[in-house]
């Protein structure tokens, strides 16, 4: 008679544990594939296409100018003309154009709004500092909406969407997992409450412990808690559905095509059609966009980025209700519910958790 292998758990045979572990090893090489190919595929290369500027001047003069830039550039500018610099002012003030170049100076002026996007006020300074060299003057830079100190960047505002993002996806693990035993009603009373919790540390991140914002914080945090409850409320809704898939599912939709799409490195200008298309109607890009026009931009456009936020809560809400009417049916039918055991729930904490 054999001798039994002292390392193998008795509990589970070794053909049946190297089958767990390999099936296990599915998750972890998904998010692998997955992450590789959304932010390589979003930020690796990074060019200009349509990007709206300006050439500010009047008369014959700054329409060839215009126009010169414009065969040069090909696809990767969209160039206008206006008359004045304080129309190139107002169009940098509600994001019409990412940059204005002023003709008739003494020397070439730039104008831009790195509140915007400094990856963006970037490429314009590329593009037209070869430009102004052929002026034979150094170009100069005015800034019309900056930054605060504290944000130098501006992409603080992107990674506390990445710190609100992680909080509110591991909660579904945890509500969604653990809390797979509670009434479905229970469970999103927890997706209010919880995403209320994570928004207020959002909040906390944004204000008084690194001062991102200046200005309208309560403002942010609402934002910030109807973005965090939409992640939650998707979440928990799709977990009655897909268990131990719900952290791959939402990596997906919260972390792959969320943080790519956002613009908070990149804005759609400078990416490639997939994630530039996504910006328009994703939820993590209605929060960036959102916060930088409430805090910087004197709430032009707030309104559609909030209503981005509100069409993915409703969203969530309809994914709880779903889920509900599923676990409901299921009951009505004498059908028990495929509730996780204890070790799966923390399995899926921890891959969540460990993201």
């Amino acid at each position: 008679m054999a001798n039994p292998d002292p390392l193998e758990d008795p509990l589970m045979p070794g053909n049946a544990a190297l089958r767990h572990v390999l099936t296990l090893m599915l998750t972890p090489l998904l998010m692998c594939v997955g992450m590789g190919f959304a932010y390589l595929g979003a930020f690796a290369a990074p060019e200009p296409h349509h990007l709206p500027v300006a050439i500010v001047g009047t008369g014959p003069e700054a329409k060839v100018f215009a126009q010169t830039v414009k065969d040069k550039a090909g696809d990767a500018l969209d160039v206008r003309t206006l008359d004045d610099r304080s129309a190139a002012i107002d169009q940098l003030e509600t994001r019409d154009i990412d940059g204005a170049y002023v003709l008739g100076g003494k020397a070439p002026e730039l104008i831009v709004a790195s509140a915007g996007s400094d990856t963006t006020v970037s490429a314009v300074q590329k593009i037209f500092t070869p430009v102004a060299a052929q002026e034979g003057a150094p170009l100069t830079v005015t800034d019309v909406v900056p930054t605060v100190d504290d944000d130098p960047t501006g992409q603080g505002l992107f990674f506390l969407l990445v710190a609100v993002s992680i909080g509110s996806y591991a909660s579904v693990a945890v509500i969604g997992g653990a809390g797979g035993v509670l009434r479905m009603r229970t469970r999103a009373l927890l997706v209010v409450g919880a995403s209320g919790v994570v928004s207020l540390i959002g909040a906390a991140f944004a204000g008084p412990v690194f001062h991102l914002v200046h200005q309208h914080l309560w403002g942010l945090w609402g934002m910030t808690w109807l973005y965090s409850a939409g992640i939650l409320a998707i979440g928990v809704g799709l977990h009655t559905f897909l268990k131990k898939w719900t952290t791959l599912g939402v990596m997906v939709l919260f972390v792959m095509l969320n943080f790519t799409s956002s613009g908070g490195i990149f804005r759609p200008e400078l990416q490639n059609g997939f994630f530039g298309g996504l910006h328009a109607f994703w939820n993590g890009a209605g929060f960036v966009e959102g916060a930088r026009s409430l805090v910087y931009f004197g709430s032009h456009d707030l309104a559609r980025n909030v209503w981005t936020l509100v069409a993915w809560l409703a969203v969530g809400a309809l994914a709880l209700a779903a889920a509900g009417l599923s676990e409901r049916r299921r009951a009505l039918a004498g059908k028990p519910l495929p509730v996780e055991t204890p070790e799966e729930a923390e399995e899926e904490m921890e891959e969540a958790v460990a993201v």
